[in-house]
């Protein structure tokens, strides 16, 4: 039996999904955040279609995490659950997802192109560039499409030997980012982060298609935020938003 979530959790992943339109990353309802706990073997994630206005704690859908059952809730969970479902089951590390649609990234997604890492705003987050997918197959998207969604992230990070951990994010060919971290704030943070990168690289390659940047630098920036050897930031102050 499935132990309740924590108001905790629930909050938190509500005001994840509650910021997704503030910070520019959906039209309409497009886009869902959710967060796993992992002792209770679930995760609580946004109910499709609900408006992020409207959008309440108790609205909030608790999945099953190994079953894809709904085992709290009213509402239908996100069209998107099972995608979810299957990176947290391949991505023991993780434990917050974010989806959207948002503008740059999926040009990226629809162009089926790599967003690559020019710069050091990229590499403080991503430690290589974000990947996008190959094409579902059609009997991927006849049975199972959603989870089979998840399922070519996992197959693209193995292929690839990236690190969901130091890499937080892919694109789905011709759909858009998904992008986790440790947990629901976590990655939407790392959501937002994609869609800058991505505007920035549209940016960049426009000026200067042949644009790259120094492998130690990147290197540098992702190790001083990333690891053991991290010094970026103030912990015991709390984190203020600061770039630097």
């Amino acid at each position: 039996m499935n132990r309740p979530v924590t108001a905790a959790l629930r909050d938190e992943v509500l005001r994840a999904n509650q910021a997704i339109p503030r910070a520019g990353l959906a039209t309409l309802t497009w886009g869902n955040v959710s967060g796993v706990d992992r002792d209770a073997g679930v995760y609580v994630i946004k109910p499709s279609g609900v408006s992020y206005d409207d959008l309440t704690a108790g609205q909030l859908v608790v999945v099953d995490l190994e079953t894809g059952r709904v085992v709290d809730g009213d509402l239908r969970p996100s069209v998107d659950s099972e995608t979810h479902r299957c990176l947290y089951l391949a991505f023991g590390g993780i434990g917050g997802v974010t989806h959207t649609h948002s503008s740059a990234a999926v040009a990226f997604a629809q162009a089926k192109r790599d967003i690559p890492v020019l710069g050091t705003t990229h590499a403080d987050a991503f430690n290589g560039p974000i990947r996008v997918t190959p094409d579902l197959t059609e009997a991927q998207c006849a049975t199972d499409y959603e989870y089979n969604t998840g399922q070519v992230i996992v197959d693209l990070f193995a292929a690839a030997g990236d690190d969901p951990e130091e890499v937080p994010g892919a694109l789905v060919a011709n759909h858009g980012p998904f992008v986790w971290g440790d947990s629901a704030a976590a990655s939407l943070k790392n959501a937002i982060t994609c869609e800058a990168v991505a505007q920035m690289a549209i940016q960049t390659l426009a000026l200067n298609p042949h644009a790259d940047a120094p492998p130690y630098l990147l290197e540098r920036h992702f190790r001083r935020k990333h690891g053991p050897g991290a010094y970026y930031g103030n912990p015991q102050a709390g984190q203020q938003g600061a770039q630097r």
